[in-house]
């Protein structure tokens, strides 16, 4: 369930059916959370961090203070208010549900993901993957984002992909410059544009969609290789080269 806040951010709430417990991930509002947790008798035990970013973490003191909560998040965060620190491959337990945690620098140095498996998986990425975009790399480098880029293209297809900024719609125009001829590209942008004139949000997408929409787990394919080098001015020798080339495009777009 998406928790709207600021502009453009969703906290997405983690429950289970029948149960009042929940759980959210990266809380920037705390008073949107409250507002959310008393709309729908909810009890917050449970807050999962996936960066420090200040649009990520601004709510967590005050959550702390109003819920007897843990606050899970990386182990090498500058943020403070983690209680339950978290590396590459631990395993959280909540709800009755198993999360499994992986490093996914690149964005920052310290972002994780949150993975459930199972018959209707579940990743929560942050700002790692957009539906048709990545995040920016303020801190990490092309190499550990296309390497997260590279987890997240081995997961189930039907993994269900819960990011954090609805950014769909200016993604979709950059993922269309970049493959004009890609027809899924092109239903994407009607069907998101459909959800947003409803008043509705555009995620989740899952990983079988972003594999024939995104560029930035296209970056195999001819159409964005052709198109990564036409803006180099030149040839491309790796993946990481082109991921890189797509990124950089995208921030100057």
């Amino acid at each position: 369930m998406p928790i709207p806040a600021f502009n453009d951010n969703y906290i997405w709430a983690l429950t289970v059916p029948g149960g009042n417990e929940v759980a959210v991930i990266d809380p920037g509002d705390a008073n949107v959370v409250n507002r959310y947790l008393k709309e729908n008798n909810l009890q917050l035990t449970t807050i999962l961090i996936t960066h420090h970013h200040q649009d990520h973490t601004g709510g967590v003191m005050q959550l702390c203070q109003q819920h007897p909560v843990k606050v899970y998040g990386p182990d090498n965060s500058p943020f403070e208010g983690i209680t339950d620190k978290l590396t590459d491959g631990d395993k959280v337990e909540l709800l009755g549900l198993t999360l499994n945690i992986k490093e996914v620098p690149g964005h920052t140095l310290d972002h994780i993901s949150y993975y459930l498996a199972g018959p209707d998986p579940q990743l929560f990425c942050g700002d790692t993957l957009f539906l048709a975009g990545c995040g920016r790399l303020f801190e990490g480098s092309a190499e550990q984002m296309h390497r997260a880029m590279e987890y997240f293209r081995r997961l189930p297809d039907t993994t269900q992909i819960y990011c954090t900024h609805e950014y769909s719609l200016a993604n979709l125009t950059f993922a269309a410059a970049v493959e004009p001829t890609n027809t899924h590209i092109t239903e994407a942008i009607e069907h998101c544009t459909r959800l947003r004139e409803s008043g509705q949000p555009t995620l989740p997408t899952d990983i079988a969609t972003e594999k024939q929409i995104n560029p930035f787990l296209r970056y195999s394919e001819a159409p964005v290789r052709q198109s990564a080098e036409l803006f180099a001015g030149g040839p491309l020798t790796s993946e990481v080269a082109i991921f890189a080339m797509i990124r950089e495009w995208k921030n100057q777009f």
